[in-house]
């Protein structure tokens, strides 16, 4: 085999090293991110839970109030 050909079978080989590495770091760095985003989800979860609406028990404090709210409108 002429030298060329092994000079080319080198350098293809070298690329194709830097490239395993290259997407090798890729792979680490999208697993920090997913375990990242595992805590933020958690963390968006209990903020969600923690500002959530009023619950239901309290809308007869709307009725309890209707007769407050009838003479504030005939003043």
């Amino acid at each position: 085999m002429p030298a060329v050909a092994w000079v080319t079978i080198a350098i293809a080989a070298l690329i194709i090293a830097v490239t395993a590495v290259a997407l090798l770091r890729v792979i680490i760095h999208l697993r920090t991110v997913r375990a990242t985003l595992g805590s933020v989800l958690g963390g968006v979860t209990v903020v969600a839970q923690r500002t959530s609406t009023v619950p239901d028990r309290l809308t007869s404090v709307n009725d309890h109030l209707k007769p407050v709210r009838d003479f504030c409108e005939q003043v």
